[in-house]
C-alpha cells in the first residue's frame, strides 16, 4: 500500500515536470556544465590512464580498488589526488615494455 502511494507520487511528479524538460533553452552547454566536449574527453582519457596505471601497480588489491573507485566517483579531483599523493614511484611494478634487442 505504501509502495503504491510512493510510486503514484513519483509518477505524478515526473508527469508534472515533463514540460520543463527541454533542451531548446540551454543554448551554451559549457556555460551550464552539461557539455563535456573536449574537456570531458580529456578527463576521460586521463582517468583511463590512471586506471591502467593503478591496475598495473604492485599495490594490494584493496588499494587498487579504492583508488579506482575514488577516480571513478570524483574524476577530476580523484585524478589530481592520485597524481599528487599516491606515491607512484614506489608502487611502479616495472612491467612496462622492454626493448627486444
Amino acid at each position: 500500500m505504501l509502495f503504491q502511494a510512493f510510486l503514484s507520487f513519483a509518477l505524478f511528479t515526473l508527469t508534472m515536470a515533463s514540460p520543463t524538460l527541454s533542451t531548446a533553452s540551454h543554448g551554451d552547454a559549457l556555460r551550464y556544465g552539461t557539455g563535456g566536449g573536449i574537456l570531458g574527453f580529456v578527463v576521460l582519457v586521463l582517468d583511463i590512464l590512471v586506471w591502467m596505471e593503478v591496475l598495473k601497480s604492485s599495490r594490494p588489491p584493496l588499494h587498487k580498488v579504492l583508488w579506482c573507485v575514488v577516480v571513478f566517483i570524483f574524476p577530476i579531483v580523484g585524478l589530481v589526488v592520485y597524481w599528487l599523493f599516491s606515491n607512484r614511484a614506489q608502487h611502479n611494478s616495472g612491467s612496462g615494455y622492454e626493448a627486444i634487442a
